[in-house]
């Protein structure tokens, strides 16, 4: 058997001020992980220099390059984006610590775009100092919808032990309702089916959805929206061949460990899903972009001004984003194996109706 490819990993660093490069020295400093992908960060020596000197305890080694191909897959690689010097002022929110985040992410995605690297891991962006008449975007997803010219994409947070999809992503509560509708819905159940087979191996998945309202609506006495749209989106989206059920109660639903019953939630806002999932996600929980051909992942925290600087930053859920994109590289090329292989695929679908089976019983 031939040895696995292993993959290469772009960085963008997110915020300067932030803590994305500080999560970054800390996961490589560990040279276990170069054994299984090769790494590049997107930015310049000077910014990696700057925060490896509050983080004395570690000796980081890294190669500086400018050309891609010549990465060594022993190493990290700093791919030079600016040669510039940039003030950096670790915590605090400034226009050129944004700025030069999206450089990094930018350079990035035509890496990504361009196929010079096999998936991308993003370190946090504030949403405030992202913002530029050049960089519209409330986040790395609609950024990334655009990019790939992609029809929808869709948010799903990973964990070990639990999978949630946002339907609506950074909305104001008072724009949610309206912002809800059946055809969104059922796209969002499609993209949540089709990413857990190709992406997560899983052949026949279950997906759970949830109410909008307070107990899904009681029958209509505390909103509609569940009668009118989520139920309707739901029993059209089984004539699809989804195994989806619900809406269910939000709050009973993650209080009871009925999440542990799916192999993934359909969430209506972010903090309806959020809140479960870094509450049950035990620090290690990874944000993925699922609807676009490329592989991004990125930590489930933000910039953590308020440690920037300190060498306090964990890096657990970042490392865990690393090894997130490189699980799905694996299994997106197993699943194109599979379907050039009928053979293969069909022994799948056996064992896969198998477990079915024994889960309804």
């Amino acid at each position: 058997m031939s040895e696995q490819k292993r993959p290469v990993i772009g960085i963008s660093v997110g915020d300067l001020n932030g803590i994305g490069i500080e999560i970054i020295i800390k996961t490589f400093s560990d040279s276990r992980i170069l054994e299984l992908c090769t790494p590049i960060v997107f930015a310049s020596n000077k910014v990696i220099n700057f925060y490896k000197k509050s983080i004395p305890e570690i000796n980081l080694n890294y190669l500086s390059i400018k050309d891609i191909s010549k990465a060594n897959p022993k190493q990290l690689n700093i791919f030079t984006v600016w040669e510039e010097d940039v003030e950096i002022i670790p915590g605090q929110m400034t226009e050129l610590g944004g700025k030069y985040g999206v450089k990094s992410l930018q350079a990035a995605v035509a890496a990504l775009k361009e196929k010079t690297i096999d998936a991308l891991v993003t370190a946090p962006l504030n949403k405030f100092t992202m913002q530029s008449s050049e960089f519209n975007f409330t986040g790395h997803t609609p950024f990334l919808k655009q990019a790939f010219n992609a029809d929808d994409v869709l948010m799903l947070m990973i964990a070990e032990n639990m999978k949630v999809a946002l339907l609506t992503e950074h909305l104001a509560i008072m724009d949610v309702a309206k912002n809800i509708n059946k055809d969104q819905i059922i796209k969002k159940i499609n993209l949540l089916k089709n990413s857990l087979i190709k992406d997560f191996g899983i052949e026949r998945p279950r997906i759970a959805v949830l109410g909008l309202n307070p107990h899904a609506g009681d029958e209509g006495l505390v909103g509609k929206e569940e009668k009118e749209i989520i139920r309707p989106a739901i029993l059209e989206s089984k004539k699809n061949d989804c195994i989806v059920m619900g809406p269910y109660s939000a709050d009973a639903f993650f209080a009871r460990g009925n999440h542990e019953k799916f192999d993934a939630v359909l969430a209506m806002y972010h903090d309806q899903g959020l809140i479960p999932f870094k509450s049950l996600a035990l620090g290690e929980g990874t944000n993925f972009t699922a609807g676009i051909p490329a592989i991004r992942t990125s930590p489930d925290h933000g910039t953590a001004f308020d440690i920037a600087g300190k060498n306090i930053a964990d890096e657990s859920s970042f490392r865990a984003a690393i090894f997130s994109a490189i699980d799905i590289f694996d299994t997106r090329n197993h699943y194109r194996d599979m379907r050039k292989n009928p053979i293969k695929k069909i022994s799948a679908h056996v064992v896969a109706n198998a477990v079915d089976e024994k889960i309804e019983e």
